[in-house]
Order: structure tokens, then sequence, then C-alpha cells
């Protein structure tokens, strides 16, 4: 629960999401900065680390999944195409701020517990802030999409809190070519999509000759939701992945408290 201002390097975690039939696990423990060890080309959190060695960003995970007490041990190596220098405004005064490292980067997975391997398309992106969220913004939508020519087609459709109600949010719509190159393009008109389990509305920039679509709900909370939709976008039909962030609802009363189970506290 938040008690207001405080370090952020004693407040660290590494989260981890797998989804999967028979291999579901979420971790997300929060760490003091005892167990935080930085360097230029290392980050240590905990058993975990993410290590820079050139050519990769080599993440080593070892956690404990949460609510069932399961191991989660394993080794994800990110090969980026090209890095990318963009960094964009989320909200009027700059305080908040988003950008691809690498947009277009490939991905080789290998855990032991549980057992996965898979390789394939990934995504690595920053964001940062110079204040708590809920002062900016009341929500926003997100999605990300790989094109056919391997390029990525990211949609940031953010909606300003209510300090910024003079602000009339912003549409960011980027697309990012393998070498690191960016460019904008016109963001199609928004999209109503179903209603998540916890009742979240979501919405989506499409092209309107591909209705939005469903395909699966990776992760559904009373704050946030993660799914797989069908869109269109430079008029190419893809598969995107996508969030919705509901702010207000993150920083009720009631989602406080049920934080510490989804993300304990390990000093």
């Amino acid at each position: 629960m938040s008690r207001g201002p405080a370090a952020a390097d004693n407040h660290v975690a590494l989260n981890v999401a797998l989804y999967g039939r028979g291999a579901n696990r979420w971790t997300m423990t929060e760490r003091g900065r005892r167990q935080l060890q930085r360097s230029a080309d290392t980050l240590q959190i905990g058993a975990s680390r993410l290590h820079w060695d050139g050519q990769a960003l080599v993440i080593d995970i070892d956690e404990i999944a949460v609510p069932l007490p399961r191991r989660v041990r394993g080794r994800v190596r990110l090969h980026p195409q090209g890095l990318c220098g963009f960094s964009a405004a989320l909200d009027a005064a700059g305080r908040h701020r988003w950008g691809p490292i690498a947009p277009c980067s490939r991905v080789e997975v290998e855990f032991d517990r549980p057992g996965l391997r898979w390789s394939g398309h990934a995504y690595l992106d920053s964001n940062e802030g110079d204040e708590p969220v809920e002062r900016a913004f009341s929500e926003w939508d997100w999605s990300r999409a790989t094109l056919r020519d391997g390029s990525t087609a990211v949609i940031y459709d953010v909606r300003p809190g209510p300090c910024d109600d003079a602000d009339g949010g912003r549409v960011i719509a980027q697309r990012f070519a393998a070498d690191g190159r960016a460019w904008t393009f016109e963001a199609p008109l928004r999209q109503t999509l179903p209603r998540s389990g916890w009742r979240l509305g979501r919405t989506l920039r499409s092209d309107a000759a591909v209705p939005a679509r469903v395909q699966q709900t990776l992760e559904d909370t009373p704050f946030y939701v993660r799914s797989v939709l069908e869109a269109g976008v430079l008029g190419e039909r893809v598969t995107a992945v996508h969030e919705t962030l509901h702010i207000p609802r993150l920083v009720s009363t009631a989602v406080q408290g049920m934080l510490p189970f989804r993300m304990p506290r390990w000093t």
C-alpha cells in the first residue's frame, strides 16, 4: 500500500508472466536495496540477473510464483536487430516518457521450471516518470504489432487524469524499422472492445475495414488487462499485443490492499 514518497532503489522487482496450458506462472516479488546490484551492463535483483553481453540482453530468472509458490527458473536471450533512440512524452508537461529500446528483436526462451522452450519476435521498451502515475493519467490503451516487413507498429492512446484536465490526452502512433529508425503514422479511429471479466472497458485503434477482435485475454485484473487481438494497422491485418490500464482502480483502497498478495516483499 502507498505510504508516500520512497526511494526507487528500495522497491525493485522482476515481473515474469508465463501463459500456457499447465505452465501459467506469475512472479513480481519486490525487494529492497540490499538485494539490488547494478553496474554498466548488469542488473541483479535477488537471484535473478539481467546482463548485456555486447550482442544480446541475457535474463537469468530465478523466482517464486504467487499465489501458488512454484519455482520459475530459466533464461531469456533478447537479440536486438537495432537499437532505437526514440522517446516521447506521454503527458503535456513531459513528466512521463516512453521509448522503445529494441522494438524489433528476436528472442530465445528456455525454462526448466516450468519446462518451456520457444523463439520468435520480441519487443523491448522503457517507461519512466517523475511523479506518481495517477497525477497525470486516468487510463491508457497500448498496442504493438509486427508488420509484414518486420517493422513494429505501436499505438499509445492516453487519457489524462484530474490533475491534467486541461490536456485532452494524446495518441502516439509510431512505426519502427529493424535498424531502429522511427516515423509517425496516422492512428486509425478508436474501436470499442468487449469488457474484461472485471468489467474493465478497453478500446483499440484499428483500421475501419478490420473490426478489432479479442483472440485471447492473457491477464485480467481489476485495473489491468492484457490481450491478444486481431486488428488492422497501416492496411495490414495483424495480431497485436494490447493492454488497458485503468489508474483510478489501481490506486483504489481495495486494490492497494490486494497488491501484496500479487507482489510480496522480501527484504
